[in-house]
């Protein structure tokens, strides 16, 4: 690190140092319609390179202290891990419908393969990010993915959601305790009881959002009954009431169960990014506002449907600009020390990473 570069971080603090996003939608559009028109054109085959380029911009405009991160995947490798997936996925659509067993046996093989092509997908992400030219790096292992991925969910949808807590916890701290920048760990410890606060006001969210569709059909069920006891002579204008009312129910449970994940998602990453910390010391933390980032997120939603999709660099951008806003870390220590160390320790383990071992197969 040369001595300017060195000047211009600011010494031991006990402030946090916030990201920062930089990107403008105006610029990231011209690459998401380039990237759209490509992909169109080649059927698809594009979309590798246009993640590339994509995550290069998102990547290149989130900025701490003064210096952005990089984005180093080339799209030949993401190209070849969809193209071995779409290629298992013919495979296995042909076995199954030649030979039922066989296309059930690999169905079932692939289900235990599942967690390797996560732990691979983490390991690639992270290697193929760097911060201050030091790479990232993530040592889990498949076991690890296999509880955080695989048992948790399967737990949570099993006990209808209310083991939700237990299996994000094993997923960040599977995820956070595995990862490495130049060389030196990061350590996450989410607690159970604060996961469980915001999981129960998301799950007062969708209590809520059933109770008022339940009480809307009770009071209409009157009217339900009949148009369906005489459903032979509706009237076109009672079937469209029927419908709409059918439409709306089910919009209203999409949006509270929406809504609430939204939140808990909110929830969650503040907890799990406000219990992690580098190398030991140095401390992250996350502020989101669980209302704020649910009505960007849903406002993004509906001007984007209203624009037929042309607002969708805008919403992005948006979504970046606050989540990077509201994320931080504290430096325990002189900063300028602090990533010489790390460059001097880094540059040896970021050579062994120029050269990428395996591809990303969009796990």
């Amino acid at each position: 690190m040369s001595s300017i570069e060195t000047a211009t971080l600011p010494p031991a603090s006990q402030q946090f140092h916030r990201l920062s996003f930089t990107g403008r939608a105006s610029e990231y559009f011209g690459i998401w319609i380039v990237n759209i028109l490509l992909t169109i054109i080649t059927v698809g085959i594009y979309s590798a390179w246009a993640k590339v380029r994509r995550n290069r911009y998102f990547y290149g405009n989130t900025v701490l202290l003064g210096r952005a991160f990089e984005y180093h995947a080339k799209g030949k490798q993401i190209f070849i891990g969809r193209l071995i997936v779409f290629t298992y996925l013919v495979v296995y659509n042909i076995l199954l419908a030649a030979f039922p067993l066989a296309g059930i046996a690999l169905a079932v093989v692939v289900l235990f393969f599942f967690p390797w092509l996560i732990m691979r997908g983490l390991r690639f992400s992270a290697r193929v990010t760097s911060y201050r030219n030091i790479r990232f790096d993530f040592v889990g292992k498949m076991g690890g993915a296999f509880v955080a991925f695989m048992f948790g969910p399967m737990l949570a949808a099993i006990t209808l959601g209310i083991l939700t807590p237990l299996a994000s916890r094993w997923m960040y701290r599977y995820i956070g305790n595995n990862l490495r920048y130049g060389g030196r760990s990061f350590a996450a410890d989410p607690r159970l009881g604060q996961i469980y606060q915001t999981w129960f006001f998301s799950a007062l969210i969708i209590v809520l959002g059933i109770l008022v569709i339940g009480a809307v059909a009770l009071i209409n069920l009157p009217l339900i009954v009949a148009l369906v006891d005489n459903s032979s002579g509706l009237t076109p204008e009672m079937t469209s009431s029927l419908m709409i009312f059918a439409v709306a129910g089910y919009i209203a449970i999409i949006l509270s169960f929406g809504i609430a994940a939204l939140f808990y998602r909110a929830g969650v990453r503040n907890i799990a990014w406000s219990s992690t910390v580098f190398d030991g010391k140095h401390a992250l933390k996350s502020d989101l506002s669980r209302f704020q980032y649910v009505w960007i997120a849903v406002s993004n939603v509906i001007v984007t449907v209203a624009t037929l999709g042309l607002m969708r660099p805008w919403a992005a951008v948006r979504m970046a600009r606050y989540v990077n806003e509201h994320t931080a870390i504290r430096f325990d220590g002189d900063v300028g020390e602090i990533f010489a160390a790390v460059e001097q320790e880094g540059t040896a383990v970021g050579a062994e990473f120029m050269d990428f071992e395996g591809f990303d197969f969009g796990f």
